[in-house]
């Protein structure tokens, strides 16, 4: 029996392992960087040890510093989550070897599943149809095999997932600088740059079979996983069941899953993943391709829980325990359809969806959703892990029902703080096409991401910038030391205009008001806004306008006031009446769009540049980002070196025209 687990990971996943944990009556230790000291999940563990760093080489990635935490806290078992070392087999060994009950599946089906090149293999020869692949090495002659595999292909890591060190490749001219930056991206993410070539096959459907297996050799699967909306290669809407799959081929799935599971003798929960072509429509049938097998948990793994019932973490720990499969397992069924959406600090705006980091000053989903999350009102989201913040699922007895309560939550959250793709993800799940089941990877390239993302704001923003300018004002009156009652600017033979002006996007919104015996007098620029106040408070503003009446909830933190109303969310950022003089940058500098670490500088100090040459190369949160030079000219100044931290906004170069 499994006392006391420490969990071997971090942020949402480390606290969804703890919740089950405690619930078995399992005592539980955190293992923390020093970006995380001040995180949920380490407050919420029994104990917690310090992993000094915040690079995840130096911390999470350690070994031996776990396997050390877990024996100086007289834990007996470790959780890997997913991520970090959760399918390394050497760290499943060193588990058992120190007297650890590592819960996962064996060190040699780990082995024989960690490279996604030697599981293809071994799933061929059982059988399971794979796409054609070559693995990178020193001798392979990257044109020759690009001619043989065919264009378009893709690169892809050996070890790891989550859409790190993968690359698509159009042009044979731009393979090896691929396969380059695939090696860069995978060696930093996962400790080996292995990567490998494969067939790409445009926008099949991304399916995967979620598996259990016992140390007595039993294997059932719990049905599959729709997951093709993704964007970079990662996931961020998974549903189970899949619209694509009818009974039948559920059945070629399952067994096809098992078959894999039994072949490498597995134990534990995992996931076989396929592509599925020629299954765009809804219902349709479709032939499969193996993809790879995740020695793990899933990430997406709550919406099977919710339409079996069973806790697949609790399963874990059972199976860990020598537990045989139980008849709730063997007998699961499907009830009803869950949807989960991925919400990712980043910004959807940004040339390739930019992480965005900051204070959480607010983080409330409401509703009859699961919300599995590693952060909260006040967490900081910081630049060196991964950006998701948290996964909000919905259950309901039907596909339309759960897409319906899920895009009402996330479209109520108040997310205060941090740029997030939330307007995205509610787009996604109140287009016809999604809604119609008739998605596949591809469902980003047909829809503009930032044109889908543009719905959740209904009309100009008028009605927010006024909201926000009453509620600022009634919390000053409310703070005032006399006639704390009265409006501010209020006189009895009439009242000055109180103005304020907010930044919304790229628009300016200026808002005047005064209040007149006669009611109020509102101007949204030069545009008067006819409108009754019902009720205006410091956090809230009833505004009556066209006989309509809307709420509008009003949360101001570091200058910026957040408004949350039934006709969408906006962050409006107070304009200064007087600018300063020292937040003026010089014509041609390149500013840092995130913070992070600087991986490389492609030029020099005289070098002249052409537009859209790469300069320098940030990583942040595990992907890597190319600032490149805005125009042709010449690289005045550098100011950063190669391991440098800089911040959002720091100036990075300055490129002058030829002669300047």
């Amino acid at each position: 029996m499994i006392e006391k687990l420490l969990v071997a990971n971090r942020g949402e996943i480390a606290a969804r392992v703890q919740r089950t944990a405690h619930r078995l009556g399992i005592g539980t230790v955190a293992v923390f960087s020093d970006a995380d000291s001040g995180a949920g999940f380490v407050h919420d563990a029994d104990e917690a040890v310090r992993l000094p760093g915040t690079a995840p080489a130096d911390t999470y990635l350690r070994g031996d510093l776990v396997i050390a935490a877990a024996l100086a806290t007289g834990a007996d078992a470790v959780h890997p989550g997913y991520g970090f070392l959760s399918e390394n087999a050497g760290f499943a060994r060193d588990c058992a070897a120190a007297g650890l009950t590592f819960v996962g599946p064996s060190p040699e089906a780990i082995a024989a599943m960690g490279s996604k090149v030697e599981a293809k293999a071994l799933m061929e020869a059982a059988g399971v149809p794979v796409l054609p692949g070559v693995t990178v090495t020193a001798e392979t002659d990257l044109a020759a095999a690009g001619e043989r595999i065919g264009f378009p292909l893709l690169v892809k890591a050996a070890y790891g997932g989550g859409g790190r060190g993968m690359r698509v490749v159009d042009d044979p001219a731009a393979l090896a600088d691929a396969v380059e930056s695939a090696r860069r991206e995978a060696a930093g993410a996962f400790g080996d740059g292995l990567v490998f070539l494969e067939r790409y096959l445009v926008d099949p459907r991304h399916v995967e079979v979620q598996i259990l297996g016992d140390a007595h050799g039993a294997v059932v699967h719990l049905f599959e996983r729709e997951c093709s909306i993704q964007r970079r290669h990662q996931k961020i809407v998974e549903e189970c069941p899949s619209p694509a799959v009818s009974e039948a081929l559920r059945a070629e799935l399952g067994a096809a899953a098992v078959a894999a599971g039994k072949a490498i003798g597995y134990t534990g929960a995992g996931t076989v993943e396929f592509v599925l072509v020629n299954g765009r429509s809804a219902g349709s049938a479709g032939e499969f391709f193996f993809l790879e097998v995740n020695t793990r948990l899933q990430v997406e793994h709550p919406v099977t829980e919710l339409v079996t019932g069973l806790d697949l973490v609790e399963q874990q720990l059972r199976i860990a325990e020598g537990a045989p499969l139980g008849p709730e397992v063997r007998d699961a069924t499907i009830t009803g359809h869950a949807i989960e959406a991925r919400l990712y600090a980043e910004d959807v705006t940004a040339d390739g969806y930019l992480p965005a980091t900051g204070t959480l000053h607010r983080f409330d989903v409401p509703g009859e959703v699961r919300v599995d999350s590693g952060v909260g009102t006040g967490s900081v989201v910081s630049p060196h892990y991964d950006p998701m913040l948290a996964k909000v699922i919905a259950h309901a007895p039907t596909r339309t029902g759960a897409a319906r309560a899920l895009g009402r939550a996330l479209s109520g959250a108040a997310l205060h703080g941090v740029t997030t793709n939330r307007d995205l993800l509610v787009g996604i799940l109140r287009s016809p096409e999604f809604l119609a089941g008739d998605t596949d990877t591809g469902f980003l390239v047909r829809h503009d991401p930032v044109a889908l993302g543009a719905g959740t704001l209904s009309g100009d923003g008028h009605r927010h910038a006024a909201a926000a300018a009453l509620a600022a004002q009634a919390s000053h009156r409310s703070s005032a030391r006399v006639l704390a009652g009265m409006p501010s600017g209020w006189r009895n033979v009439g009242g000055a205009f109180q103005r304020v002006t907010y930044r919304l996007g790229e628009r300016e919104l200026p808002v005047s008001y005064r209040f007149r015996r006669d009611g109020l007098d509102l101007r949204i620029g030069d545009e008067p806004l006819a409108a009754t106040p019902v009720s205006v408070t410091p956090d809230a503003v009833v505004l009556e306008i066209d006989g309509i009446r809307r709420i509008h909830r009003v949360h101001r933190a570091d200058g910026v006031s957040y408004v949350d109303g039934p006709d969408g969310s906006v962050a409006l950022h107070e304009v200064p009446r007087f600018a300063d003089p020292n937040a003026i940058t010089r014509a041609g500098s390149l500013l840092a769009p995130m913070p992070g670490s600087v991986a490389r500088v492609h030029a020099a100090v005289g070098d002249e540049v052409t537009a859209g040459q790469p300069l320098v190369v940030l990583e942040a949160m595990k992907m890597e980002h190319t600032i490149a030079a805005p125009a042709d000219g010449v690289l005045g100044e550098l100011r950063v070196t190669p391991g440098d931290q800089v911040d959002s906004g720091q100036v990075l170069a300055v490129v002058e025209e030829p002669g300047s």
